[in-house]
């Protein structure tokens, strides 16, 4: 098939209305994307508030169709600015462009594992790819090429996948600076990081279900954490991940753990509220009322 028929259109979509291209349905594709794919590419640009309600480019929008990324990873970017964590926001959507670099033989499994260990991280498998960058950054500038293969080799990682991702976020960089967006001066903190990160993954999150010993995620999807994570063993109340990937079961690949209360400010206009027991307050000498919000179904904020 044709990769307009395989791919999600978010991109397409955007990039679209930002040059006037008109509605995609009415444009003359050879081979036009189905409706589902369509519909599916609108969704995504609403969670990331790149469409209004008319359907048309917000300002969020227009600064995304000037990154050439994919929306998420775009949109994270500009989080990542916003958050004043850019410098490691780039170089984990630079990560998530591309396949994981880490090689897992089948023969070698466990040695594989052993290698990898020095990179995870139990409450982020986000930041287990900025100790692997910081890894490589550092070997790069101690060995000779032919050492730093073999460095790679011995670490069960893809020299190639290194270089490439190496080299997708100087590219970035190149094109952040044309934009003036400018790097954050001191490292940012884990909080930053995964608040800038969270924008892109909306529709990613989900809430542990202790009888279901699984995860409820946006629009009552089901999810477990995928064997690789580093969270897999003590899976935390609340996620967020790179991606889900069905294979025996649906599979929450590349997590991290989740504070609820970021979910509010990040998700904006997607928040339902609701209200219920109105009261009167002696106290303050004015009725009351317990307020409840909820994104994608998932109550982010009970009984305020």
């Amino acid at each position: 098939d044709p990769e307009i028929k395989r791919s999600s259109l978010a991109g397409v979509l955007l990039r679209m209305k930002r040059l006037g291209l008109g509605d995609i349905a009415a444009f003359p594709f050879l081979d036009p994307p189905h409706k589902r794919a369509i519909s599916d590419g609108y969704r995504v640009l609403e969670e990331l508030g790149a469409i209004d309600d008319r359907g048309d480019l917000t300002d969020l929008g227009q600064q995304l169709g000037r990154l050439p990324l994919d929306p998420r990873l775009g949109r994270m970017i500009l989080a990542g600015r916003d958050e004043d964590a850019l410098r490691e926001t780039v170089v984990i959507t630079a990560a998530l462009g591309l396949q994981d670099p880490r090689e897992r033989p089948l023969a070698m499994q466990q040695q594989a594992d052993e290698a990898h260990r020095a990179w995870r991280d139990e409450g982020s498998d986000f930041a287990g790819y900025l100790k692997l960058w910081a890894f490589y950054q550092d070997a790069k500038q101690r060995l000779s090429r032919r050492q730093l293969q073999r460095a790679c080799r011995e670490k069960f990682l893809s020299y190639f996948r290194m270089r490439e991702w190496d080299d997708i976020h100087d590219q970035l960089v190149r094109i952040l600076k044309e934009l003036e967006f400018r790097p954050n001066a001191r490292p940012a903190s884990g909080e930053q990081i995964h608040r800038a990160l969270l924008p892109g993954l909306l529709g990613r999150i989900g809430m542990w279900n202790p009888e279901a010993r699984c995860y409820i995620g946006a629009r009552q999807t089901r999810f477990v954490l995928h064997p690789s994570s580093g969270l897999a063993k003590k899976p935390p109340p609340w996620v967020m991940a790179a991606e889900l990937v069905e294979t025996s079961q649906l599979f929450a690949r590349t997590c991290a753990r989740l504070d609820p209360a970021w979910v509010e400010r990040a998700a904006g206009p997607l928040c339902r509220r609701s209200y219920s027991d109105p009261h009167w307050e002696q106290k303050q000498a004015q009725v009351m009322a317990r307020e409840q919000v909820t994104v994608y179904g998932l109550p982010i904020v009970k009984n305020r």
